[in-house]
């Protein structure tokens, strides 16, 4: 069930313009960030707290921007962190609607089976630090690919297309040297 291209790309830019018209423009890595301290908060109930002029936190950086993060780890359920699960959502029910995901894939897909082998530890592990280096970044940088790229791209923002530019200067020779063999 292949979606073409450009019909892909006139819903995702639908989706983006909606996003925005609505509510606000889409960016996704602060809510790992709210997801951290909704569990820290569990552990630490001290960690956020409620004053007269809204909310703070121990922590520094869940008390910046006058605790708006600090907010949001008390009421996770707000826009943001309701999208990301929704994201999550949409991809388990588009999987199910090409009939899952096959067996040999879900762990080891083949292209990485392919140039690496298929050890499911060597994949969970390049996944995870892969992942954990572009958060990393995001939040370094303030913000995350799809804040930086296609919501700042798509409000002509010129670090938008600076950052477009750097991560596909960078993604594309990575890929060619780590994927040399095709399935």
């Amino acid at each position: 069930m292949p979606l073409n291209w450009k019909t892909g790309g006139l819903l995702l830019g639908l989706v983006f313009f909606a996003a925005v018209l609505l509510v606000k423009p889409i960016g996704v890595s602060t809510q790992f960030v709210i997801l951290d301290g909704i569990v820290a908060d569990a552990v630490n109930p001290d960690l956020v707290t409620k004053t007269d002029e809204g909310y703070s936190s121990t922590n520094a950086y869940l008390a910046k921007s006058g605790g708006k993060y600090a907010k949001s780890v008390a009421n996770p359920l707000n826009y943001s962190f309701v999208f990301v699960i929704a994201m999550m959502a949409g991809g388990l029910l588009s999987a199910l609607a090409r009939g899952g995901i096959p067996a040999d894939d879900r762990w080891v897909p083949a292209l990485w089976q392919a140039n690496f082998g298929d050890c499911r530890i060597k994949r969970s592990v390049a996944t995870f630090v892969g992942g954990f280096v572009v958060l990393y970044g995001a939040r370094l940088a303030g913000g995350c690919t799809s804040g930086h790229m296609m919501s700042g791209m798509m409000q002509t923002a010129l670090s938008g297309y600076i950052f477009a530019a750097g991560a596909f200067a960078a993604a594309i020779p990575v890929s060619l040297m780590l994927f040399r063999k095709e399935v």
